[in-house]
């Protein structure tokens, strides 16, 4: 998947969200509905989200330096997590909290009664949008992995949390319309109060959810299996290459791949020997799988098990 997929959906969730946003916000001025306004945070949340989202991944591409000499991709993964901590405090426990206030203080929704049922329709719409829209560039990068397995195993944080949200923001927008329909239905606020709660446990196990999956991107992820079966192929296909001692894949980040390997070697090869073997399976590595940035490779002997 590529960064420009990413941020093309990235772009697409936060114009969606700013124009939701903007008319949920309305909405909760003329009704005074919780449901609402939990809403317009979990918007304004998602927005949010999304600009970090974009600042994570300007500063990826930043060229290595002397203190930093592997790159800067991990910084994709600590915006993507910080993002998770968003989702949690600002949206869900927000959420959580106007539930709380609007059941202890029950109140109907008597003015503009209209409003927030055509609000939250067309923000389902433009929800809906943005969540086709990252559906599809995420098409080619699932293969044949499901949905979740896919939010489990990509590299690539944007498109998963974008995923993430717009799911949860349909999710929650059904909840906010139960709650706001029952309030209008019946004349009990509680209702109202409830749907706002719905949505805040929605955002926050949603948030947990992301905060998992993004944690394991920053402690570092090894290549994919395919990856590493092809990696693992490219070195053997060198002619003075014996055999693949062990090997070790990191992702700096989604698009960068550090190899380490320890090959074996005939004792009888001289250094030149060595080299070239080397640096032909370095080259095969980078044909093979081009996100493989960085490649070390140490020869070795093979030696021969000690018995029991």
């Amino acid at each position: 998947m590529s960064t420009e997929d990413s941020t093309k959906a990235v772009v697409m969730a936060l114009a969606a969200n700013l124009g939701i946003a903007v008319t949920k916000f309305v909405a909760y001025l003329l009704t005074a509905s919780s449901a609402m306004l939990a809403e317009s945070v979990h918007s304004v949340a998602d927005s949010g989200n999304q600009i970090l989202l974009l600042i994570g991944g300007r500063r990826s591409v930043r060229t290595a330096t002397p203190e930093h000499p592997f790159g800067f991709g991990h910084e994709r993964y600590v915006y993507a997590f910080l993002v998770a901590i968003v989702l949690f405090t600002l949206g869900g426990l927000f959420a959580l909290y106007e539930a709380w206030e609007k059941i202890r203080d029950p109140h109907p929704i008597t003015s503009w009664q209209w409003v927030p049922i055509v609000v939250l329709l067309l923000a389902a719409v433009m929800e809906a949008t943005a969540l086709r829209t990252a559906l599809r560039q995420s098409r080619s990068a699932r293969a044949r992995v499901g949905w979740f397995g896919f939010i489990r195993r990509t590299k690539s944080p944007e498109l998963p949390v974008i995923l993430l949200e717009d799911t949860g923001a349909l999710i929650g927008l059904a909840f906010a319309l139960v709650g706001v329909g029952l309030t209008l239905i019946t004349g009990n606020g509680v209702w109202d109060g409830l749907g706002s709660g719905a949505i805040g446990l929605l955002l926050v196990v949603f948030a947990v959810l992301l905060a998992v999956e993004v944690k394991s991107l920053l402690i570092g992820e090894s290549a994919s299996e395919e990856n590493i079966r092809l990696i693992r192929r490219a070195i053997l296909d060198c002619a003075d290459i014996d055999a693949v001692i062990h090997m070790r894949t990191m992702h700096l980040g989604p698009e960068e791949l550090l190899v380490a390997a320890k090959v074996a070697v005939d004792a009888e090869d001289d250094a030149r020997r060595v080299t070239r073997a080397i640096d032909e399976a370095e080259r095969r590595i980078r044909e093979a799988v081009p996100i493989a940035k960085i490649i070390y490779i140490e020869p070795d002997l093979l030696r021969p098990r000690s018995p029991g």
